[in-house]
């Protein structure tokens, strides 16, 4: 049984397109983007990477889906068990079978949905493997389309292994758990982890389909001969430069999405679909995008002007605690909605088991809910985010879930302060490292992403490293705007004294210091967390002091500083640090 929730009406804001419509099915949360206009006689089926791969690639596969959508095709994009917005307590057979069964789940509801029997696939990264491995339980398939493909599972495996390592060297984590691979937070089940070693994509015996173009890295030779290799068993088989692959897969953050693949695949798509007989889709009845885990039931929602944004609604099984407010989660940067390693499907979770209920969501231009006109470029640290919130909090007011608790990491925290003080139904806040309170009018916050400023104290212990001397050496680090750096951080520490004494010197420090009075006069307790040496401590040692002393001012806020973290709170301490502040600013909310 599926579940599906009523599509909006047609838009009357200019700019305002609609999400994807959710769809629960399988104890997974997919998103069907039906074609516009008169339907062609084809849908596509996105079989997803894991991993970082697929926290990075997740706004390009929407950017698909709509482009797809405008060339009258419908598509279909969902999370794997155990993975995103998935429930929890998966049993996995052994095999990659449990992911490629619901791929081949996927597949009928497509049909079923969009009306097409004939279907194409679009495989990324694993979804190559999976998707090899459900094709005998699929009819109607057209054509796959392999992008950056895991063609052996066993190279793959060590791959993921070797990088899993580097990321926790680079950010001074530890391995948690006894998961074979374990990466940003996230643990491939071990029974896909065996799954994928036994599979080899140049193994097959048969094309999986009549067409197939092969997106290939232009430093993997393995992408080009697997396309040879499909070639031997006749067909139509293409290949295509994946530019852009690793700008796109680097970091979520700052990934560029390349639209000479958009471009590139979209047409190969729809050369297989003529015009000719196209036609629209069924209606089926609308129902609420529903499922529920062992304590909590989630509803995947559309909202704000004519549904715009996309979100998760978690609330406990039972009658949510009276008088709690419900908790607001803004992504960090450009996550998607389920957070870093899955962290706010966890809080979202672990809340509803103490009777309160959340809402976590993705803004304009961030994953899974488009842009609206006029911001298709940078979002973040743009007031175009707290008009979001402000949206979000409208519909939780339209349930009766209504006040609310921001949350939020980095940007998020900072979107948190800033429609804090604009909205007074937001009664308590909870920042993860916020880099800052304000942002300053005329930066780049392009720049600010591609060359973060680091403390003083990392200067210093980067300066002294070898490394550091040979990139400098190579040409890799611009020295001068390195100095520059420092001295504009030797500068704010000179002037802080003065800054706090006055009330601030810049209009940056006054709107900063009025924004801190303001939430004290109304009572809205904030607590603040922070990684030992992350560079947001810097802005509250500007603002408060280097011990926080200033902070006395403000008995409504409370900081804390976690040992051992990452800027993303990626270990379970810190997870389980920021979930604790939850529950306080929850607790000391109600009883206001």
């Amino acid at each position: 049984m599926h579940h599906i929730e009523a599509r909006p009406g047609r838009r009357d804001v200019p700019g305002a397109q609609p999400a994807a419509e959710p769809i629960t099915f399988d104890g997974t949360v997919g998103l069907f983007t039906p074609a516009e206009g008169r339907a062609r006689p084809l849908a596509v089926l996105f079989a997803s990477p894991w991993g970082l791969e697929e926290m990075c690639t997740r706004k390009f596969r929407r950017i698909l889906a709509e482009r797809l959508a405008q060339e009258s095709i419908g598509s279909l994009r969902f999370d794997y068990p155990g993975t995103g917005d998935a429930l929890d307590g998966i049993s996995f057979r052994p095999g990659v079978e449990t992911w490629s069964e619901t791929l081949a789940a996927a597949a009928r509801l497509l049909q079923q949905r969009s009306g097409c029997d004939r279907l194409v696939i679009v495989a990324q990264g694993v979804g190559a493997a999976v998707a090899g491995r459900a094709v005998e339980q699929m009819s109607g398939l057209e054509g796959i389309a392999f992008l950056a493909p895991v063609v052996s599972g066993r190279f793959h495996i060590r791959e993921l292994s070797a990088f899993s390592q580097l990321i926790n060297d680079k950010l001074g984590l530890k391995k948690e758990t006894e998961a074979a691979i374990e990466i940003a937070g996230l643990s491939m089940p071990p029974q896909i982890v065996g799954g994928l070693r036994d599979i080899d994509l140049m193994k097959t015996d048969k094309a999986p389909a009549g067409n197939a173009i092969v997106f290939c890295r232009s430093d993997r030779p393995a992408d080009s001969a697997f396309a040879a290799h499909l070639r031997t068993f006749g067909g139509n088989v293409l290949e295509a430069p994946f530019e852009g692959y690793e700008k796109l897969t680097s970091n979520p953050t700052v990934a560029v999405v390349p639209e000479t693949v958009v471009s590139r695949l979209v047409s190969w798509v729809a050369e297989l679909a003529p015009r000719e007989g196209a036609e629209r889709g069924p209606s089926l009845p609308a129902e609420a995008s529903s499922h529920q885990g062992a304590d909590y039931v989630e509803t995947a929602v559309r909202f704000g002007r004519d549904g715009r944004l996309f979100g998760i609604v978690c609330k406990p099984l039972t009658q949510a605690a009276e008088g709690k407010p419900t908790v607001l989660l803004m992504s960090s940067g450009y996550d998607r909605l389920a957070g870093w390693g899955r962290s706010t499907v966890e809080f979202a979770r672990s809340l509803a088991g103490q009777g309160i209920g959340s809402l976590r969501f993705d803004c304009a231009n961030v994953a899974d809910s488009p842009p609206v006109d006029g911001h298709t470029g940078q979002v973040l640290y743009d007031d175009v985010q707290v008009a979001d919130v402000r949206e979000a909090i409208d519909f939780l007011e339209s349930r009766g879930m209504a006040p609310v608790v921001a949350a939020g990491r980095c940007s998020g925290a900072y979107l948190g302060f800033q429609s804090a003080l604009v909205d007074p139904r937001i009664v308590g806040l909870v920042g993860v490292n916020p880099v800052v309170f304000q942002w300053e009018e005329g930066r780049s916050v392009d720049e600010a992403l591609e060359n973060p400023v680091q403390t003083l104290e990392h200067y210093s212990k980067r300066l002294l490293e070898f490394g550091t001397l040979k990139r400098v050496l190579r040409g890799e680090i611009n020295v001068v705007q390195k100095v520059a750096e420092i001295f504009e951080r030797l500068a704010m520490r000179a002037v802080r004294p003065l800054a706090r004494a006055v009330g601030g010197l810049s209009a940056r420090e006054r709107a900063v210091l009025a924004g801190f009075r303001a939430l004290h006069g109304r009572g809205v307790p904030v607590s603040l967390l922070y990684s030992a040496g992350d560079i947001g401590l810097e802005e509250l040692a500007h603002f408060f002091g280097q011990d926080a002393k200033g902070m006395r001012r403000f008995p409504n806020v409370t900081f804390s500083v976690v040992q051992d973290s990452d800027h993303n709170f990626t270990p379970g301490h810190a997870r389980a640090a920021y979930l604790n502040a939850l529950r306080s600013v929850v607790s000391s909310a109600a009883k206001r």
